[in-house]
């Protein structure tokens, strides 16, 4: 077998006093395997590209050779000959002759995976030195534009950038290890006594007409101004970190066996904000009077004992506005890996900002939906995203929302797996009360009036894997509190497939 002439330290641009991690040996010995059995490079491609191989010429060698793969050519040395004729570096290794010892160097091909690992793991390596030095140059700058949190927060977002990288394709897999899953989730729901295969919301109502909020799904709530979105997914929110309960799941791992960890993105409102609401909630004290401090000792008695319960909730709170999805994805993998994460909420999705700016709203919003669904893939958790609903609901006789009436309602209806809809009739009738004088209309209202107080309707126009149709919930607006409705009728509305 001809022996491939080693590289000379410096060839690949590096300074005399440091040496970056690298292995020439091994990406010679895999580029002569592929360049002798292309079946290699299928292998191979989901672990490594270009970029990963130290030597610039072995990039293009493996460049020009996966470029001919992929049309269903021949990559050999002799094919390869034509396209780096007059290839500078190549030249300077020996020319074409070095394609053909290249391919005298090659390993067998069971060892490929481990070779391409191998020389991915060394460009890692290489890049985080590479990060390293950038973080120390900034550093040292002192620059009144550049803040050491900015700082902070970019160097973050290029490591975990870097940390997405890794995280090869997984590609096909058989029937036999989907059908497993399949079956470990309904055997997950028949041990809670067939009840959910999902998170509990603890809306009785709405989890036998969704079955729990499933893991790896998006959930886009919507409604318009004052419907109560925000305070339905706070109390779902509170009643999941409620729950949690930590302990060994039906699959053999540790984690949540009953409610869970939760994430919520506040992008609208404070984290103390929502906190008072949570606490309202919890001591059944009315929100308003809370904020104003006009509290009876009973009600601030209870608000003291509600507090000391909620210290201990795994309800986690970030209120930072206008953030990028891809720092929003990074942050809830970094909850996910210090603390957990089992269900995440984002209040709300027209209020996170694209990665780029794009050419129009619609595709900013498209980026935005396919990222958090994106999330609930990757983290295999429900991601909940409130968002606004259009006017146009205002301008019909029948206010209740319908898919059409979502935002930029294309990329949104298509990338969730749940779209709700929060409503109140009451909110709408409120609006329609007729004057004193009309005695007749007044007791007509009045009438209405009492038959739609206290009471919410959950619309779900989209569901993958259920029925469509309607929940009615109780709402009490002083402690802003969805709850379930105890009516005997109530059968959670039509159903439709």
């Amino acid at each position: 077998m001809n022996e491939v002439a080693p590289f000379q330290p410096g060839q690949a641009g590096e300074s005399p006093e440091e040496t970056l991690p690298h292995n020439i040996e091994a990406e010679q010995q895999l580029l002569g395997a592929i360049l002798t059995n292309n079946d290699i490079y299928d292998r191979v491609a989901s672990i490594i590209k270009p970029q990963h191989f130290y030597e610039p010429v072995h990039a293009r060698i493996y460049e020009i050779a996966a470029a001919r793969i992929a049309k269903n050519n021949l990559a050999s040395p002799v094919t390869l000959k034509a396209f780096m004729e007059d290839d500078e570096g190549l030249k300077e290794l020996g020319g074409p002759a070095y394609l053909v010892r290249l391919a005298g160097a090659a390993i067998s091909s069971f060892a490929a995976r481990d070779y391409a690992q191998m020389i991915y793991d060394l460009a890692i390596r290489r890049k985080l030195m590479d990060i390293g030095r950038e973080i120390t140059d900034r550093a040292k700058r002192v620059d009144v534009t550049s803040e050491p949190k900015e700082q902070i927060v970019e160097a973050e977002q290029a490591l975990y950038a870097l940390a997405e990288q890794g995280q090869s394709e997984s590609g096909f897999q058989s029937f036999l290890s989907a059908l497993k899953t399949a079956v470990d989730v309904a055997n997950e729901a028949y041990q809670r006594d067939g009840g959910l295969s999902g998170v509990s919301t603890g809306l009785i109502d709405m989890d036998a007409k969704l079955g729990g909020l499933h893991r790896s799904d998006l959930l886009i709530l919507a409604g318009r101004p004052s419907m109560g979105k925000t305070s339905l997914a706070t109390n779902i929110a509170f009643n999941i970190a409620r729950a949690y309960r930590k302990g060994i799941r039906p699959d053999g791992t540790e984690g949540a066996v009953e409610g869970g960890v939760v994430g919520f993105y506040s992008l609208e409102m404070s984290a103390e904000q929502l906190a008072s609401r949570i606490l309202a909630d919890a001591a059944s004290v009315d929100s308003h009077r809370l904020r104003s401090g006009d509290m009876t000792e009973e009600e601030f008695r209870r608000l003291v004992e509600a507090a000391k319960e909620l210290e201990a909730c795994p309800l986690y709170i970030d209120d930072t506005p206008a953030l990028p999805i891809s720092q929003l994805a990074a942050r809830a993998r970094r909850l996910k890996r210090t603390c957990g994460l089992d269900a995440l909420f984002v209040d709300y999705l027209q209020l996170v900002r694209p990665a780029s700016a794009k050419d129009s709203r619609v595709n900013e919003v498209s980026e935005i939906t396919q990222g958090l669904k994106a999330i609930a893939k990757e983290l295999d958790i429900p991601v909940i995203a409130l968002s606004q609903l259009s006017r146009s609901v205002e301008s019909r006789e029948d206010k209740r929302p319908q898919l059409s009436d979502l935002r930029e309602s294309g990329s949104i209806e298509q990338d969730a797996d749940v779209v709700m809809f929060v409503y109140r009739g009451e909110y709408y009738k409120e609006r329609e009360k007729p004057g004193d004088d009309n005695l007749e209309a007044m007791a007509k209202w009045q009438e209405e009036m009492e038959q739609l107080h206290g009471k919410a309707e959950v619309i779900i126009g989209k569901q993958r894997h259920g029925p469509i149709g309607s929940v009615a919930l109780s709402f009490e607006g002083r402690f802003t509190r969805f709850g379930n409705l105890a009516q005997s009728w109530q059968q959670g509305g039509i159903e439709e497939y």
